[in-house]
């Protein structure tokens, strides 16, 4: 399926979250959705399903710190963090609660935000990636399909630079379900938007960089909350319960 421009249904805009901007569509009203993205693409994964929800929800789609539209800062890339900003954002919205549809780096953030602010959260829907230092974190950072989460540093990004194309073909071929699904007009689009000033630097040495101090902080999060009481599913390899 090829990139599709939102529809006239949805405005979008910087919304300033103190350190940073963040590009965020919003259309529709009715019960609020937040849908959250992951690495290899950007909140415009969503069009489709956006669409579809717009006639009778609020849809809200944010690009994540560092990454699409949004702007480059250095810090902030701790989970926890980035849910405060959605938070944020969600007040500027008068948006109170949400339902909360998360894929890949989406699910971390996702999680931090549903467990910091449950009140907030009436439903999730998780895709795709396991949660830093909960369930099977230990086993998948043992995947050598993951080792792309220490693949960072000025030498590394001077090596991609250039080559993002090369180097986001490498996760629609081996770790998507239906490579050809991804079509060369999506490939193009995000290889545009992954070349931009600061996208990769802040991917690499933001979001993956902080996935230490995210598992620190999910095991402090779960021994504080436990398990999330709202209604939840998932798919593929992430794990709601700590083992």
């Amino acid at each position: 399926m090829s990139i599709v421009p939102f529809s006239s249904s949805f405005d979008a805009s910087l919304i300033d979250v103190g350190s940073a901007e963040q590009y965020v569509r919003t259309g529709g009203s009715g019960p609020a959705v937040l849908l959250l993205h992951g690495f290899g693409d950007t909140g415009d994964m969503w069009q489709p399903l956006a669409e579809i929800l717009v006639p009778d929800h609020t849809v809200i789609v944010p690009d994540l710190r560092g990454m699409g539209l949004s702007t480059h800062p250095e810090g902030g890339y701790e989970k926890t963090s980035q849910a405060r900003d959605l938070a944020s954002i969600l007040d500027r919205l008068t948006v109170d609660q949400v339902m909360l549809v998360t894929h890949d780096i989406g699910n971390m953030v996702g999680y931090a935000f549903a467990a910091q602010f449950q009140q907030r959260v009436t439903k999730w829907i998780a895709m795709d990636a396991p949660l830093p230092g909960l369930g099977t974190w230990e086993k998948q950072l043992l995947n050598p399909l993951v080792w792309h989460f220490n693949f960072r540093g000025p030498d590394v990004e001077r090596l991609v630079a250039g080559r993002e194309r090369i180097l986001l073909d490498r996760f629609y071929n081996e770790m998507s379900a239906k490579p050809a699904a991804i079509d060369e007009d999506t490939r193009r689009h995000y290889a545009e938007l992954y070349a931009r000033p600061g996208a990769i630097h802040n991917a690499f040495g933001g979001q993956f960089a902080a996935f230490a101090r995210d598992a620190e902080e999910n095991r402090a999060l779960f021994a504080k909350v436990g398990k999330l009481r709202m209604s939840s599913r998932s798919a593929g390899t992430i794990r709601m319960e700590r083992r």
